[in-house]
């Protein structure tokens, strides 16, 4: 990777839209505000997560009982290094687009500095609306080849780093993926990957249980590490 960001901290501080998941048990993750629109992941990579990172595989890449990978799912690659979790948010937003207001996102979820009109707090023209429909009809690579040039979400980007207690000289080992709910699947979304991995049938109602079966075996595969942080973009 050639650009590289300032990494973005696990903290609702920094994405303020997102609150703590403080245990993957049933009784903690019933503390977490309903209804549950995307989690993310923050998790020490290792050298097999660096072996792995550009396999797609088709046990990875397919979806229970040999179904197609849905084309509903946003999903984009990362090039920029240290910007996974910007991608994060931009893949927890990209696949709840109808659920939330797009309007908050880009001066909420990612603290843009510079004010946002009222008068332009709507639903069609903000920012992240505007984002989204450019990258359409663009596949990963060129949806990650359009952020690397997005000056504009690079200084957001910036600015919410800013806000958290990152030493930006310092290299992290850490790497944030997004698992969203999309036509009943849930789905694994890393930019480090070449497309979305499935991890079997899902819903609204049950993604926050069914991501953090997934998170227990990836923390189990590490258990020397105390570097996990579990967020989730919370509706209300």
């Amino acid at each position: 990777m050639g650009k590289r960001w300032v990494p973005l901290e696990a903290n609702p501080d920094v994405m303020n839209q997102f609150c703590d998941v403080y245990g993957l048990d049933d009784e903690l993750l019933a503390m977490v505000p309903q209804p549950v629109l995307a989690v993310l992941f923050l998790y020490p990579l290792t050298s097999l997560d660096e072996e792995e990172k550009d396999e797609s595989g088709a046990s990875a890449s397919s979806t229970a009982g040999g179904k197609d990978l849905s084309k509903k799912v946003y999903f984009t690659k990362q090039t920029v290094g240290n910007a996974c979790g910007t991608v994060g948010v931009i893949h927890a937003v990209g696949n709840a687009t109808s659920q939330i207001k797009l309007e908050c996102y880009f001066a909420v979820v990612i603290q843009l500095a510079y004010p946002v009109a009222t008068s332009s707090l709507s639903v069609e023209g903000s920012y992240f609306d505007k984002f989204y429909k450019k990258t359409a009809d663009m596949d990963p690579v060129q949806r990650a080849a359009f952020l690397e040039e997005d000056d504009e979400m690079e200084d957001a980007h910036s600015v919410a780093a800013s806000a958290g207690d990152t030493d930006a000289n310092v290299d992290v080992n850490e790497h944030f993926v997004c698992f969203s709910c999309v036509d009943g699947e849930l789905y694994e979304l890393d930019g480090r990957k070449s497309e979305p991995i499935s991890h079997g049938p899902s819903s609204p109602d049950t993604l926050l249980q069914d991501a953090a079966k997934v998170i227990k075996a990836r923390i189990a595969e590490n258990p020397n590490s105390m570097n996990f942080n579990v967020m989730a973009l919370a509706k209300n």
